[in-house]
């Protein structure tokens, strides 16, 4: 139904409903009725019929109002991501190129071993940093979750991508009702997500993941990212060019929610994210 026709439907049906009761009450009802309790009965009966018509038309102006108003909110929060990404590309990305390229000349310089090792993990850290970085542009240009089917559908493509990219299968084990987590609270979620999933690509050497979300209590959560890799120590989980887990860990306490790295050699890691606080 169109935004014009409701407002049609709104002017006129109260319109409509006292011309036919005067047109009744005067023809047919009035030696039964009087005046008085005529005049009485008459907004009684807009009143009635606002209840049982008007009000579903309001409520469905409302949630069109709602959804102009959240399809504006994501239009803007995607032409701020844009932004970002370009910000990304034309300041980072390209720095992060110019010193590939420095590293290029030096490697072919006369060095002593020290020297060239050292160069050597610089690459590599450059390297590490320069995918973060065009995995960061990517997710800043796709569309702003905004309902949870989107945001679903965000995390269906995360996992397509990292089946296409290293053959690794996800399973999606979605369990949590809809509305228990505001717009805010899925789109950081999903960032967690995302991240935990790349930084499986780069490290872990898995064959399956398990995304696992419970609906824990009445308000609350709880979301585990599960690998079959190989593992890694504590120390490797929080070395610092591991700038992923930090950034899980930090989108993680900013929503007052509980961060957990459980991890084994040869047994894979979990990522554990909950709600509440409590250990449920």
């Amino acid at each position: 139904m169109s935004y014009r026709t409701l407002k049609f439907l709104i002017l006129w049906i109260p319109t409509i409903v006292v011309g036919l009761w005067e047109y009744v009450r005067h023809v047919f009802l009035l030696p039964y009725i009087s005046m008085d309790l005529g005049n009485f009965l008459a907004p009684a009966l807009v009143f009635l019929f606002t209840l049982t018509l008007l009000r579903g038309l309001f409520g469905k102006l409302e949630q069109m109002q709602e959804a102009l108003q959240r399809e504006q909110v994501s239009k803007a929060a995607f032409h701020q991501r844009e932004q970002l990404a370009r910000e990304l590309h034309d300041g980072i990305s390209q720095s992060l190129f110019l010193v590939s390229v420095k590293l290029d000349k030096l490697e072919h310089s006369e060095l002593n071993e020290e020297a060239k090792e050292t160069t050597v993990q610089i690459r590599q850290t450059v390297k590490h940093i320069y995918e973060d970085v065009r995995q960061s542009i990517a997710n800043l240009q796709s569309p702003a979750v905004v309902v949870n089917d989107s945001w679903l559908n965000a995390i269906h493509s995360a996992a397509h991508d990292l089946l296409i990219n290293s053959g690794v299968r996800v399973q999606l084990d979605w369990q949590l009702p809809e509305g228990v987590l505001s717009n805010k609270q899925l789109v950081e979620l999903q960032a967690i997500i995302r991240e935990a999933l790349m930084n499986i690509r780069k490290y872990a050497q898995a064959t399956e993941v398990q995304v696992i979300s419970r609906h824990v209590g009445k308000e609350d959560f709880m979301c585990e990212i599960k690998d079959n890799g190989i593992g890694a120590s504590l120390s490797q989980i929080d070395a610092k060019d591991r700038y992923g887990v930090r950034m899980m860990r930090d989108r993680a306490e900013q929503m007052g929610w509980t961060f957990e790295i459980n991890s084994a050699e040869k047994i894979g890691t979990t990522v554990r994210i909950r709600s509440g606080g409590g250990s449920k």
